[in-house]
């Protein structure tokens, strides 16, 4: 909003206010007409107060030990009508909520809840709340780069943003930068939790996203049009007022690519997300269908470049076909669309890639398919939880292929009796994370080992033709 239209909004508000002293039977009016405005607008506003009410305590047995974060009342439970909220309990991130007549203004990062001030009552206690939107409070590195956004009441006169686009769902705000860009990311920081937010909406609310990028919402529109019934709003440039029936502001995580059940609405789970990929990505037509699949089970392989290459990719792909595999080569760029890698790798039998983002294209693969990890050395832990435990809560079989010093390049960098080759979790005990990083994650290749490799591909194709024969 420029200033000559903020000073033209001011002046009308300030005009209006002398015209209209309020007067008793004026004011008795107007608070009926909010009443019954109300009424009407609940219906509208159903969604989000169901939010707030699944925060209420499950009947347990008094002796159960709780996880507070799951089952407490928390501090939103009872929020009230024109009132603000926040939940700052959660590790990863903070949620606050706002209910009422809420209206966005950008050029101040601000969002306003304008409290019904008819007659101008001074007993109206107003609040002030901010938060950073993003589900990575934790991490110092990123903390900074995180824009913060202001809730604040309004009342009366003090309002003066008028409704220039009005919306009849609540909006839900998040930030889309930080780290987007990496799939992983992408989807652990943001689809996913925005999915645990706003799946029992039914897609009844509208999408403000802080950083907002052309490229994102292209490579990320089929599953948004899951999520919303409305085009996402880009809350920095678009410089309207819009105004909602009430806010959520941040979104929930629960763990690693991961939907725990016992926090979600509804019971939901990693596996509702699939459906909802599903839904995303694959032709109408062939939803519910089961086409005739070929004879031979297909492998995927999840191609690198840069670090953590398997060096002998070729031979890799030889062994595979030798066992009677059809052999996809699957190289991930920016550019390719999700809807593709969906159509591949939904259809395949095995994956297999060496630890590292594009990994989490896993999310795509149907339920009893089977998925080998390729771990490096020093990266067994962080493997484990970034893929192999969701890979398992999905219904996914999940095989670790652990790569052994002879297959790593760091055993011709360091030598076999280096503590980095010899005992990388010795080694990596009290360094941090940027140790892994550089060392293990930006510093070694594979070459595996064709015998070994032999022996897990031929359990992978026993294990695909057994599944193909009971379908």
């Amino acid at each position: 909003m420029t200033n000559n239209h903020r000073n033209h909004y001011l002046h009308l508000n300030s005009a209006s206010a002398r015209r209209t002293e309020p007067r008793p039977l004026q004011c008795l009016f107007l608070v009926s007409l909010i009443c019954c405005n109300l009424l009407l607008a609940s219906r509208f506003f159903f969604g989000f107060s169901s939010y707030i009410n699944f925060y209420a305590a499950p009947e347990v047995e008094t002796d159960t030990v709780l996880n507070l974060d799951s089952y407490s009342h928390g501090p939103c439970t009872s929020l009230q009508s024109n009132a603000i909220c926040c939940d700052r309990t959660g590790y990863h991130s903070d949620i606050c909520f706002v209910r009422g007549d809420v209206r966005t203004h950008s050029s101040s990062s601000s969002i306003f809840l304008h409290l019904p001030g008819a007659c101008n009552d001074d007993s109206v206690t107003l609040q002030e709340e901010s938060i950073s939107p993003y589900t990575r409070k934790w991490d110092a590195a990123i903390k900074s780069r995180i824009p913060e956004i202001h809730l604040r009441t309004t009342s009366g006169a003090d309002a003066s943003l008028p409704c220039q686009v009005r919306h009849d769902v609540p909006a839900l705000v998040f930030f889309a930068g930080g780290y987007t860009g990496n799939v992983f990311h992408d989807f652990n920081d943001g689809m996913i939790p925005l999915y645990i937010t706003s799946h029992h909406l039914r897609r009844q609310v509208a999408l403000v996203v802080l950083q907002y990028r052309d490229w994102w919402s292209s490579k990320y529109k089929e599953i948004l049009a899951q999520l919303s019934d409305f085009p996402p709003i880009d809350f920095s440039n678009d410089t309207r007022t819009h105004c909602f029936p009430g806010a959520i502001v941040g979104l929930r995580y629960h763990g690693m690519l991961s939907i725990d059940a016992s926090r979600s609405s509804e019971n939901g789970s990693i596996r509702d997300l699939l459906h909802v990929l599903q839904d995303a990505y694959k032709p109408k037509t062939e939803v519910g269908r089961n086409p005739q699949a070929p004879n031979s089970p297909k492998l995927v392989v999840v191609s690198r470049t840069g670090t953590r290459t398997m060096e002998n990719e070729a031979e890799v792909v030889k062994v595979g076909e030798q066992i009677g595999f059809q052999v996809e080569v699957l190289r991930p760029v920016e550019t390719m669309p999700l809807r593709r890698m969906y159509n591949t790798l939904s259809s395949c039998d095995v994956m297999m890639g060496v630890h590292g983002a594009a990994l989490t294209h896993f999310l795509f693969m149907r339920p009893g398919a089977l998925f080998i990890q390729i771990v490096p050395l020093g990266v067994e832990k962080v493997a484990r939880i970034c893929y192999g435990e969701p890979a398992v809560a999905m219904g996914l079989r999940y095989v670790e292929y652990k790569v052994l010093p002879t297959e790593s390049s760091l055993y011709y960098k360091y030598g076999e009796g280096d503590p980095v080759v010899k005992d990388p979790e010795s080694f990596l005990k009290g360094r941090g994370w940027e140790v892994t990083k550089n060392v293990y994650l930006g510093g070694q290749n594979v070459s595996l080992n064709l015998d070994r490799l032999h022996e897990v591909l031929l359990g992978a194709f026993n294990h695909a033709v057994s599944e193909k024969g009971q379908k």
